[in-house]
C-alpha cells in the first residue's frame, strides 16, 4: 500500500506544481493588463476572484492530463508493478502535455494583448502561413518575453519532474506478499481518485459541466476573461468549430449579399471598421428616459392566444393586455431556440440555423439594446430562472451590456423545482423589489426577464388551479397567470407609470397540426408594447425579433449607430423577414411564405393567411425574390460574425 501512496504522491505533486506554473502565466497576463482594470484597480479582493476562477479552469485542464497516468499507475499497482520504465514513460507524457499547455499559455499573452480575446480555433487559419507566423513570433519584440517565460517554465518543470520521478522510484520497496485487504484498499482508492479526477474534468456539480461563462463574475471584462484557461478556451472553441451546426453558411456570393442588404436597409453611409450594415440613427426628439422592462416568454406561440384564433381561453391576461397595448400582429421569432430569441431580440442579428452564437468559447462584443442603453445612463439587469451558465448566458450577457445577472444561484434552494430552476411567478416576485430598489436612484433601468415554465419538464404549482386538463395547455394558463400577477405587483410600484413594458416570446411552439415542413406556429409570436397612459394601437407591420432593439431605442429618443439588421417598426417598413429552424430557412412577406432546406436543396412556397401558412403556391418571381432576400441577410450576417470573431470588425463601438 505504501508504494501506491508514493505513486499518488508523485502524480499529485506534479499536478500541484503544474497548477502553480499556470497561475504564474495568469499573473504575468494580469500584470501586463493593469491598464484594463479601470475602476477596479484598487479592488484587490475582487481581483483575487479572477485568480481563484483561473485555478478552477486550470484544474480542469490538469485533470485531463492527469487521467491517463492515474489510470495506468493505479492499474499497475493492482498487480504490484512499480517499474522504473513505466514511471519514465509517464514522466515523458506529463512533460510533453504540460509543455504544450505552457506553450499555449505563453502564446496567449501577446494574443490577448492584441485581440483582447484568448487563443481560440481561429488560430488554425494561420497554419497555412507557417513561415510568416514563425517570423512574426520571433521577430516581434512583444513575443520574446512570452517565449522566455515558456522556456523557463518548461525547464523548471522538467527539472522538478525528473527529481520527483527519481525520488518516487527510489522510495519503492519490494512487497513480496500482499493481503487481499491491501489490494482491496488500492482498488477502492483507484475508484475514488479516478472519480475525483473525472469530477475535476467536469468542473462542477449541477446541470451543466463547466463552461467559459463560469469565469464571469463582475462587470470588468478584463477580470472576467482573466479567469479563463487559454488551453481550455482553445480546446473548447476547436470542439465547437468542428460541430456540423457551427459550420459557416455558404449560400451566395458574400459581396453580392452585402450589396443587397445595404440596398434593402437604404444604407448610404460607410463605417468599414464597424461593419457593412452600420448606419447612423438620429432621434427625432428628445424623450424622457423611461425605464424598460422586457419579458421574453418561453414558447408562447401566438396560436395560444384568443386574438390569433385559440378558443380555449388559455391567455386571458395576454389577450386583455393586447387590447391595451401597441400590438404587432404580424411578428415572428428569429429561430426555434431560446438562444436565438435572446440573440435576435437584444442584439438584432438573425438566427443562424442550428448554431448557438452565445455559446462559443470566444465571446464577441456586440452593440444592441443592452449596450446602447448602458451607454446612455441605464442600469441593465437580466433575470433568468436557471443556472447562469446555461447556454453560456452569464459570460455572453456580462460581456455585452448587462450590469447585473440574477439566476438560480441567487434564489433559495427550496424554490428550485427542476433542472431549469425556479418557476415563473417566483422569478417575477423576486425581480419586483430589485427593480424598486434600482428605481430609487436617478438612473433609469432596463430589465430583461426570461421565463421558463412553458418548457418541459412542466411543473404546475399546487397553488394554481388550471381549467384545462392537458398539461401542455395548463402550463400556458399558468404562464399567463404568472404574468398577470407580475403586472399587478408592478402596478403598485412607484416606477410603474414611468416604465415601458415589452412582451414577446423567445420562440413559438407547435400548436395544432403542422401545415408545412417549417410550421409557422413555431415563429408567429405575440409582440406587445404596453406604456401606461398611452392609447392602444393595432399594427399590421411585418416585424421580427431583430426589430425590437431599434424600435425601443426609437421610442426612447436615443441616437446611436445601428449595427443591427433590424428597423424601427414605428418609422419604417420591411418588405420581407427571414427566420430559421435547425434545418431550414424561412422568408415571409405580406402574401407569401418561402421555405428552403439547404441540406437537400428542397424549397416550398405557400400563401399567407392570418399570419400563417395557407395553400401551396406557384410563383417563380416571388420564390426567387424571397430566396434572394433570405440568402442575402444570412450570408451578410455570417460574414460579419466571421470577421468579428477574428477581430477584423470592431463590432462594439463605444459612443
Amino acid at each position: 500500500m505504501k508504494n501506491y501512496l508514493y505513486a499518488l504522491r508523485y502524480l499529485f505533486s506534479v499536478h500541484i506544481v503544474g497548477l502553480l506554473i499556470l497561475s504564474l502565466f495568469r499573473l504575468i497576463l494580469f500584470c501586463r493588463g493593469l491598464d484594463n482594470l479601470g475602476d477596479e484597480s484598487g479592488a484587490y479582493l475582487l481581483q483575487s476572484v479572477a485568480f481563484l476562477r483561473g485555478l478552477w479552469f486550470d484544474n480542469v485542464v490538469a485533470c485531463y492530463i492527469l487521467l491517463l497516468p492515474l489510470v495506468l499507475l493505479s492499474v499497475a499497482a493492482w498487480f504490484n508493478y512499480y517499474g522504473a520504465r513505466l514511471y519514465r514513460g509517464v514522466t515523458v507524457f506529463l512533460g510533453v502535455m504540460y509543455a504544450i499547455t505552457f506553450a499555449i499559455s505563453a502564446s496567449d499573452i501577446p494574443y490577448f494583448e492584441y485581440f483582447f480575446k484568448h487563443l481560440n480555433a481561429s488560430i488554425f487559419n494561420w497554419m497555412g502561413y507557417g513561415e510568416t507566423t514563425l517570423k512574426m513570433m520571433f521577430g516581434e519584440p512583444s513575443y520574446r518575453w512570452p517565449i522566455f517565460f515558456f522556456v523557463a517554465a518548461v525547464a523548471i518543470f522538467s527539472v522538478f519532474l525528473r527529481w520527483m520521478r527519481k525520488l518516487t522510484v527510489a522510495s519503492f520497496r519490494k512487497e513480496s506478499c500482499r493481503s487481499w485487504k491491501s489490494v482491496g484498499l488500492i482498488v477502492l482508492s483507484t475508484v475514488l481518485t479516478i472519480w475525483a479526477c473525472m469530477f475535476g474534468i467536469r468542473g462542477r456539480m449541477g446541470y451543466n459541466p463547466i463552461r467559459v461563462s463560469a469565469a464571469y463574475y463582475c462587470n470588468n471584462t478584463f477580470l472576467n476573461q482573466l479567469g479563463i484557461s487559454p488551453t481550455f478556451n482553445l480546446l473548447r472553441s476547436t470542439l465547437e468549430a468542428s460541430k456540423k451546426e457551427n459550420k459557416s453558411l455558404a449560400l451566395m456570393d458574400e459581396q453580392k449579399a452585402i450589396e443587397n442588404v445595404r440596398a434593402s436597409l437604404a444604407i448610404e453611409e460607410s463605417f468599414p471598421d464597424i461593419s457593412p450594415i452600420a448606419r447612423t440613427v438620429k432621434a427625432d426628439t428628445t424623450c424622457t428616459r423611461k425605464n424598460v422592462v422586457l419579458v421574453l416568454m418561453e414558447s408562447m406561440s401566438g396560436k395560444f392566444m384568443k386574438r390569433y384564433g385559440n378558443e380555449l381561453g388559455l391567455t386571458p391576461f395576454l389577450d386583455s393586455l393586447a387590447n391595451h397595448s401597441t400590438c404587432f400582429d404580424r411578428f415572428y421569432s428569429a429561430g426555434t431556440h431560446t438562444n436565438h430569441g435572446l440573440y435576435a431580440t437584444l442584439y438584432g442579428y438573425p438566427a443562424m440555423m442550428k448554431k448557438n452564437l452565445m455559446k462559443g468559447a470566444v465571446i464577441p462584443f456586440y452593440t444592441g439594446l443592452p449596450r446602447i442603453l448602458q451607454e446612455n445612463g441605464y442600469r441593465t439587469l437580466f433575470f433568468m430562472t436557471h443556472e447562469s451558465q446555461y447556454d453560456n448566458m452569464n459570460g455572453f450577457l456580462r460581456s455585452n451590456g448587462y450590469d447585473e445577472i440574477y439566476a438560480q444561484e441567487n434564489y433559495p434552494a427550496d424554490k428550485v423545482v427542476n433542472s431549469f430552476g425556479v418557476q415563473d411567478d417566483f422569478l417575477y416576485e423576486y425581480a419586483i423589489p430589485v427593480l424598486t430598489e434600482r428605481a430609487g436612484s436617478e438612473q433609469p433601468f432596463f430589465a430583461t426577464l426570461l421565463s421558463i415554465s412553458n418548457h418541459p419538464p412542466y411543473i404546475i404549482p399546487p397553488y394554481f388551479k388550471p381549467r384545462s386538463k392537458d398539461i401542455e395547455t395548463q402550463i400556458v394558463e399558468y404562464s399567463d397567470w404568472a404574468l398577470h400577477k407580475f403586472m399587478d405587483e408592478a402596478f403598485r410600484q412607484p416606477w410603474y407609470k414611468n416604465t415601458i413594458f415589452i412582451f414577446l416570446a423567445d420562440h413559438g411552439k407547435l400548436v395544432g397540426s403542422p401545415r408545412s415542413d417549417m410550421p409557422l406556429t413555431y415563429h408567429h409570436i405575440p409582440f406587445m408594447i404596453y406604456e401606461p397612459g398611452q392609447e392602444p394601437q393595432k399594427s399590421e407591420v411585418l416585424g421580427g425579433q431583430i426589430d425590437v432593439a431599434p424600435t425601443v431605442l426609437g421610442m426612447l429618443g436615443i441616437s446611436y449607430i445601428n449595427n443591427m439588421f433590424g428597423i424601427d417598426l414605428f418609422r419604417q417598413n420591411r418588405s420581407a423577414l427571414v427566420f430559421t429552424s435547425d434545418d431550414a430557412i424561412g422568408c415571409i412577406d405580406k402574401d407569401y411564405f418561402y421555405i428552403y432546406r439547404p441540406e437537400d436543396e428542397q424549397e416550398w412556397l405557400f400563401e399567407v393567411k392570418d399570419g400563417e401558412e395557407g395553400n401551396a403556391a406557384q410563383n417563380d418571381t416571388v420564390r426567387y425574390e424571397l430566396k434572394d432576400y433570405a440568402f442575402s441577410i444570412l450570408q451578410t450576417a455570417q460574414s460579419i460574425i466571421n470577421k468579428e470573431e477574428t477581430g477584423k470588425y470592431k463590432g462594439y463601438v463605444p459612443q
